[in-house]
């Protein structure tokens, strides 16, 4: 089997730096594509396979937040050609299984299967002759990747892939909660617990559908202000107040309508929930470490009060990133805006450093010839 060099930023061990090192890409085998990246969004689910709070086989080429063009195509591939632009779909979708055919192609059976391989069971990265793991069978932080048919979405070519590549996680993730699960209507009271890039999308979406009242939380003035400039009509910073009891004076009746919760922490999960009213719902978006668990007062329940939660925006991945796209194209939804920083694949460690430190709504890992 042929293979080709690409430079790729490796984590071998948990905590550590990772390593940007050339890497040998395998071809692609029957119904899988070879794409050359163009830019990759640096996001916390990244970070968390860094810390260990989301525990991966190492060592592990990572990213998912990524766009592209296909450069071959391997046997049996029909929805994409060489030449086609993409973005990528860390959770892919299949079509066929009993979630897909059921309109809730987020939760495809493809998920169940070993994200860190192919789904042969084996890698199509190569450092000498160990086997590199796949990150959500995306790894985005290489110049150029193997992925699976069902995980790259076509979207127009004259959309800039420095941009477009943030709806491949961030941008959707936050939005679809708003948009395709909680399908907030116009009017409602919303409060987003967490105001980073993620966060943003979720602020933007309430402002698109025409919420009322948009309550931002956050324990960083920084990010407060970032969250007016996406469409927040009120601030919480929790920090110096109560953020529950601040939220249900701001919204009245007792809390809002609906609260989404993108930081990922047991306290946060717990006061959006706090922060609805009678029969208001709560969607959790950020993700937890692993093992965490949470308290709740199980009267919160007869209340009539709902504990949801999504991925990757709990709609329909395949059609709602190219409208996000075509959103940002028109000049109606924030894109570039979300972009502190574009940055080399060799800074991909300062990148995360400011990340950690809550210093960049998004930075863009870009490509370079």
């Amino acid at each position: 089997m042929s293979v080709m060099r690409a430079r790729a930023a490796v984590l071998y061990e948990v905590n550590k730096p990772l390593v940007v090192e050339d890497v040998d890409v395998l071809e692609p085998g029957p119904h899988e594509v070879l794409v050359r990246f163009v830019a990759n969004g640096v996001c916390h689910s990244d970070l968390h396979a860094i810390t260990g709070d989301y525990p991966h086989p190492l060592p592990v080429v990572l990213g998912h937040e990524a766009a592209g063009i296909v450069e071959r195509v391997g046997a049996g591939v029909e929805t994409v050609k060489a030449g086609d632009h993409v973005c990528s779909s860390y959770i892919p979708s299949c079509g066929r299984c009993w979630y897909c055919v059921n309109g809730r192609p987020t939760l495809c059976a493809l998920r169940d299967k070993p994200r860190w391989f192919m789904l042969d069971g084996t890698s199509r990265f190569r450092k000498g002759d160990q086997p590199l793991h796949h990150f959500l069978q995306v790894s985005g932080y290489a110049t150029h990747a193997v992925m699976l048919e069902d995980g790259v979405i076509p979207i127009r070519k004259d959309a800039p892939l420095d941009v477009a590549c943030l709806v491949s996680c961030g941008v959707l993730a936050g939005a679809g909660p708003v948009i395709n699960h909680a399908r907030v209507p116009p009017g409602a009271s919303v409060a987003v617990f967490g105001c980073g890039g993620v966060g943003l999308n979720t602020i933007q979406a309430a402002r698109l559908v025409g919420a009322g009242k948009i309550i931002a939380v956050d324990v960083l003035p920084r990010k407060l202000a970032w969250a007016e400039e996406f469409g927040a009509t009120h601030l919480v910073n929790a920090a110096r107040e109560d953020p529950v009891a601040r939220v249900q004076a701001i919204a009245g009746r007792g809390g809002v309508d609906y609260a989404f919760e993108v930081v990922g922490t047991q306290k946060t999960v717990e006061q959006a929930l706090a922060s609805t009213h009678r029969g208001g719902t709560a969607v959790v978006v950020g993700v937890c470490p692993a093992g965490t668990r949470l308290s709740i007062d199980p009267t919160m329940f007869l209340q009539q009060r709902i504990l949801t939660g999504t991925s990757f925006g709990g709609g329909h991945q395949r059609t709602d990133v190219p409208m996000l796209i075509d959103l940002y194209m028109d000049g109606t939804y924030k894109l570039e805006e979300l972009i502190s920083r574009r940055m080399p694949l060799s800074e991909i460690n300062e990148a995360f450093d400011l990340l950690r430190h809550g210093e960049v709504k998004r930075s863009v890992i870009v490509y370079r010839e």
